[in-house]
């Protein structure tokens, strides 16, 4: 048992909005969630963050752990106090950490004007693009908390496999033309 699996339902995110990206799937929903608004005369969260990806990756999340949760094989790999949770609840909080935990991270990169999908290259832009591979964790970590109390080793364990894990899952949405670059 590792809490590493408590992520696995994260990559619904990437399944439900990678065809909407793709598709151009419900263009009234991609309106940026900041409204044009800027800090210091910066985009607040710049146009890549957009209330059609905030619905689109949560639903995704939500969607994959209620499905995984049909399985004992997924169910058994739980910390316990999450297999005693309502999947309901876990999945809506995890969901949650995913929406949320990513908008600190756009936030920072447009305050230090890098633009969505481009990199400084410098060790802080460097260590921007570990970071963003992951950057929901922080985000879940704390809303999951009413129902598992993930210990800080066990937060950077499973930011470090999510971190691995989102790389090549990066290639592949840019591959399909659901990103505009490979990480």
């Amino acid at each position: 048992m590792h809490a590493r699996w408590v992520f696995l339902p994260v990559l619904g995110a990437h399944l439900a909005h990678a065809p909407v990206l793709r598709f151009d799937l419900f263009p009234a929903l991609a309106r940026p969630i900041d409204g044009g608004r800027t800090v210091r005369g910066r985009r607040l969260l710049g146009a890549n963050k957009t209330w059609r990806g905030a619905a689109v990756m949560f639903t995704g999340v939500l969607g994959a752990t209620l499905a995984l949760w049909h399985s004992s094989w997924y169910r058994s790999r739980l910390p316990r106090e999450l297999q005693a949770s309502p999947p309901v609840i876990t999945g809506a909080l995890l969901a949650g950490g995913v929406v949320l935990g990513e908008l600190p991270n756009s936030f920072l990169k447009r305050q230090l004007d890098i633009q969505p999908g481009e990199r400084h290259r410098s060790l802080a832009g460097a260590a921007l693009a570990l970071f963003d591979q992951a950057d929901f964790m922080l985000g879940t970590w704390l809303l999951l908390r009413p129902v598992f109390r993930m210990s800080a080793r066990q937060a950077l364990d499973a930011s470090a496999v999510v971190a691995v894990v989102h790389l090549p899952i990066n290639v592949v949405g840019y591959a399909v033309g659901a990103r505009t670059t490979p990480i």
